[in-house]
């Protein structure tokens, strides 16, 4: 399976969860969450896996080929 580049922002907010964000498209927008910065990351990592599995890789991404 092709690697993906996504850009993502990570933060903690004021209650302390982590949050990870990450833009597939211009109107695709996904988060994922956790007590830690690994815990949010593989959040949306799970995220980003499932939505290209339902809707296919968008063509902005790149991706690096075996």
């Amino acid at each position: 399976m092709p690697r993906l580049h996504v850009p993502y922002v990570v933060e903690q907010d004021e209650d302390g969860t982590w949050l990870a964000e990450a833009a597939l498209t211009p109107d695709i927008f996904l988060q994922g969450e956790g007590e830690t910065r690994e815990a949010a990351l593989e959040d949306l990592r799970t995220s980003i896996t499932q939505a290209t599995a339902e809707s296919g890789i968008p063509d902005q991404l790149v991706i690096d080929l075996p």
